[in-house]
């Protein structure tokens, strides 16, 4: 996790894997074929981590905003290991955390269904949106930390400011 979360696959390391594990380099590859199906397997190991551990509870958005603020903070090593995977565009990855994905757009369409949200955002757009508010200051930004003077030492201000955004993309009036 620790090589490839700071590397991704191509710059990653078999033998540093390796040394690290305390085990021979060709173990590695009597059981995983090479490295690409390494990173696969560690990436799947660690989905349940970030998309199924957190549901999505559209009654209380920002709550779940926050819950993802407080995941994405407190597990950079993730955060950056699911970036590599994006960058990388791992196709059966991709269609696994698509599952999961899924069922978290399913739980959103029915909440703006039912008026429990508003419909200025589609449910692809809101998730987007919560996911990347509460991403905004983990490692994995790639903007970088732009964080106000007053939150600089604060998590439990970052964390407000994430469900504070999130309350106002819920309440947003729906455009026509």
């Amino acid at each position: 996790m620790a090589e490839f979360s700071a590397f991704g696959i191509a710059g990653a390391r078999v033998d540093r894997i390796a040394e690290a594990a305390g085990c021979n380099k060709n173990l590695i590859y009597v059981y995983f074929d090479n490295k690409e199906t390494l990173f696969v397997t560690v990436l799947r190991n660690n989905f349940e981590r970030f998309y199924d551990k957190l549901p999505v509870v559209a009654e209380d958005l920002p709550s779940y905003a926050a819950d993802l603020f407080d995941f994405a903070m407190a597990n950079s090593d993730l955060m950056r290991l699911l970036a590599w995977a994006n960058l990388e565009r791992r196709a059966s990855v991709h269609e696994e955390r698509m599952a999961s994905i899924n069922h978290k757009l399913s739980i959103l369409e029915k909440a703006e269904q039912a008026g429990a949200i508003s419909g200025a955002f589609p449910a692809k757009a809101l998730l987007t949106l919560i996911l990347t508010i509460a991403a905004a200051w983990s490692e994995a930004n790639p903007f970088g930390h732009l964080v106000p003077p007053a939150a600089r030492d604060s998590h439990a201000i970052l964390r407000q400011m994430v469900m504070s955004a999130i309350r106002l993309l819920i309440a947003a009036p729906a455009t026509p």
